[in-house]
């Protein structure tokens, strides 16, 4: 069940387009139409169980019902706008946000949304013109609407680009670096190179000593695949980050995106040293797989521990495990004297037992923590989850499924423990048994974003259900519409249900948001049963560097033989 694990966090930018589409309790709705004595009850109702149950269009019906029925209610106008644009029902949307417009003319929400449409309806100037006036608008939040409006509007992705050129030609973006590198950031994402290039040319120009600037144009260079240049780019950098710590970290983050990781690893061991200094550079080279650095820092940091620090102790456990020293992990994880470490130190001590074969040990320890009522129940919880995966690693199926139910036990419809059993369930093609435990956490919380999308896109991936599972998908985009997971699962719904191009313009999108291995497998097997194989192949190689063990990219060999 790929979609449990690939929910990513959601999309800053579409927190930044006003009041977020996150679906309101009925009784929410009832509340607010009664506070205003409207006669909207009824259609605000009825649009919100549609909703509830994925009827889009439904939903958007009614709600643009409610909101011309409404007496000056801006809310339910902006309501009925974004869900007649999740539905692709231009013209509804078109007579919602005229309402809106009217009764919040000054709103900036409202304005992004009104770009957005333009650019659906492929009207790139009024877009532009509507991105203007936000950008010109008193304050300092229009560049965040106004990026929210270019990452969610037009079906057809060069649109939003054409309009930030033109922004970028009428110097309409504010002379702010920050601002210059999230546009830049947006360029570079749109698979335009010239506008790009252009992009990152300005903000050289505009803010040549800004250190920030080099980082972006290392980031260009990286993606049109010069990477020798945005390699000197960075290096360049390198004696600055001596006396700037963010600076040195960003270096570092830099050299480590561009799979540089001794480079990165170099820069962090420069200056002063803090356990997150030593935390990052283990990480790399642990990446690296350089158990010869790796085992120098673990005696650099033993050397320093002489005092019962929590954070560092921890940290050593850490080390020590991955560098399979699994008793002196244990050791290390038995000496965190306390804080907000102990509970995960005592978790890693049951697993690094495990690891070193200790299986009785390990059982003894996780089900100490799950019977200390000192601890808190998240720590707890996760003991089972923890047992569980100790039981699967020894080859004990049916002790995985024993644990969880006995967690299940001690926490009820805990959503955790049902995504577990779910995941177990499906690695089982027990895919009712899988669906069932989803369902449970959907009683218990029916606007949970991440089991509505992990049921959607199992159902779309795994049996004949798509219209059913289109209906969850789109419960999901409500609430989230800009997290890149939502996207594919509704790209991917799309392709199933034969919809191949409308498929392709959200598959592009969720890529363009979140270079993922999935992503990549799904955009490219819609371009190869579109008899675009060449283009499909690049994004199956892509997949290969970032997850080559991915289930997707080997169902695609097998069935394309790309």
């Amino acid at each position: 069940m790929p979609a449990l694990i690939r929910i990513s966090s959601v999309l800053l930018l579409s927190l930044m387009a006003g009041d977020a589409l996150a679906a309101p309790s009925v009784a929410r709705v009832l509340d607010q139409a009664e506070r205003a004595q409207e006669p909207s009850l009824e259609p605000a109702l009825v649009g919100e169980f549609a909703l509830q149950a994925g009827k889009l269009p439904d939903s958007a019906a009614q709600y643009l019902l409610a909101a011309q029925a409404s007496d000056g209610d801006a809310g339910l106008a902006e309501r009925a706008t974004r869900i007649a644009m999740l539905a692709n029902d231009d013209a509804r949307a078109a007579q919602a946000l005229a309402l809106w417009q009217q009764r919040a003319p000054r709103s900036l929400s409202m304005r992004s949304a009104a770009a957005a449409l333009a650019m659906r309806q492929g009207k790139p100037e009024r877009a532009t013109t509507e991105l203007k006036a936000l950008l010109a608008a008193p304050g300092e939040e229009g560049w965040r609407f106004t990026l929210a409006a270019l990452v969610g509007g037009g079906r057809d992705p060069g649109v939003p680009a054409q309009v930030l050129e033109a922004l970028v030609q009428a110097d309409a973006i504010p002379n702010r670096i920050e601002v210059w590198q999230e546009f830049g950031r947006l360029a570079m994402r749109m698979d335009k190179p010239e506008l790009a290039q252009r992009m990152v040319d300005e903000v050289v120009r505009r803010f040549p000593q800004d250190p920030r600037v080099a980082l972006l144009r290392a980031s260009q260079l990286q993606q049109t695949g010069r990477k020798a240049e945005a390699v000197v780019v960075l290096q360049a950098l390198e004696p600055q980050t001596r006396t700037s710590v963010d600076l040195r970290n960003a270096v570092a983050i830099a050299y480590d995106g561009m799979n540089e990781t001794v480079a990165a690893e170099r820069v962090l061991s420069s200056g002063p040293q803090d356990t997150q200094t030593y935390g990052m550079r283990a990480s790399l080279l642990a990446k690296q797989d350089d158990a010869t650095a790796l085992t120098a820092l673990y005696a650099e940091l033993s050397r320093a521990a002489s005092k019962p620090d929590p954070a560092q102790r921890l940290l050593l456990g850490k080390i020590a495990e991955y560098l399979k020293r699994y008793q002196e992990a244990v050791d290390w994880y038995h000496s965190v004297p306390g804080g907000d470490e102990l509970s995960e130190a005592r978790l890693r001590a049951a697993n690094a037992q495990g690891l070193l074969g200790n299986q009785a040990k390990a059982l003894e320890e996780v089900r100490a923590v799950q019977s200390d009522a000192v601890l808190a129940e998240e720590a707890r919880r996760d003991a089972y989850l923890l047992e569980a995966e100790l039981r699967l690693r020894a080859g004990d199926e049916a002790g995985e499924l024993d644990a969880l139910a006995r967690g299940l036990a001690a926490y009820p419809d805990e959503n955790a423990l049902l995504y577990a059993r779910a995941l177990a369930w499906e690695r089982r093609d027990d895919i009712p048994r899988a669906e069932a435990d989803l369902r449970k956490v959907l009683v218990t919380e029916p606007e949970n974003v991440a089991a509505l999308n992990a049921l959607g896109y199992t159902l779309a991936d795994r049996t004949h259900r798509y219209q059913e599972a289109l209906e969850l998908i789109d419960r999901a985009r409500v609430a989230e519409p800009d997290n890149p997971a939502i996207i594919d699962s509704h790209g991917w719904v799309l392709y199933r249900l034969g919809r191949n191009e409308e498929a392709l313009v959200q598959l592009r999108r969720a890529h363009g948001l979140a270079k993922d291995a999935e992503i990549a497998v799904h955009l490219g097997e819609v371009l190869w049963v579109m008899g675009r194989q060449d283009e499909a192949r690049r994004y199956f190689d892509e997949a290969a560097k970032l997850d080559p063990d991915n289930r997707a990219l080997q169902r695609v060999r097998e069935t394309f033989k790309p």
